[in-house]
């Protein structure tokens, strides 16, 4: 579990996105959220809040379980998926 969280949020961290979920199973994500508090990204500012959450799927991350089981999808998933800013 350790290597996910890692993964999770070395790739936010890496990207400009605003969200990482990482799909263990059916009852279980791992979520790390980008704080910022303008709305976008500030490329001067050198540091990154990040909230990290573990445990059960919200709304829209159990609708994502179910169109995976739908498309027969083996969990753990094996991407990582990421939600970026709106423009």
């Amino acid at each position: 579990m350790k290597n996910d969280i890692g993964k999770t949020v070395e790739l936010l961290i890496n990207t400009e996105a605003r969200q990482a979920t990482k799909y263990l199973s059916e009852k279980s994500v791992i979520t790390a959220t980008r704080r910022v508090y303008k709305g976008k990204i500030d490329k001067r500012n050198n540091s990154i809040e990040i909230v990290l959450k573990i445990g059960r799927p919200n709304y829209k991350e159990r609708d994502f379980i179910k169109k995976c089981k739908k498309a027969k999808e083996p969990f753990p998933i094996k991407k990582i998926q990421l939600k970026h800013f709106k423009k």
